[in-house]
């Protein structure tokens, strides 16, 4: 089955933002091809790095933590 790598994106942003901590570090574990794209647009900072976190650039934890709450929100105004 093929997927929408921008919707895959956008998922991965949203997930390393709902579980970030200290500012914007979030913990990665997902696929290296994804971080890799999301880097490239600024969302996320050297996730090619030893380090077993990512950090998230200011423009990526606002764009990830929107997408988060359209997705994951469990409130009244997320009727889907």
């Amino acid at each position: 089955m093929a997927y929408d790598e921008s919707e895959i994106e956008d998922t991965v942003l949203a997930l390393l933002a709902a579980f970030s901590f200290d500012g914007g570090r979030a913990w990665k574990g997902f696929d290296f091809d994804v971080t890799d794209r999301l880097d490239a647009q600024d969302f996320i900072e050297k996730p090619a790095s030893k380090n077993k976190s990512v950090w998230l650039t200011p423009q990526g934890l606002e764009r990830g933590r929107k997408i988060a709450e359209q997705l994951f929100s469990s409130g009244p105004d997320n009727a889907g």
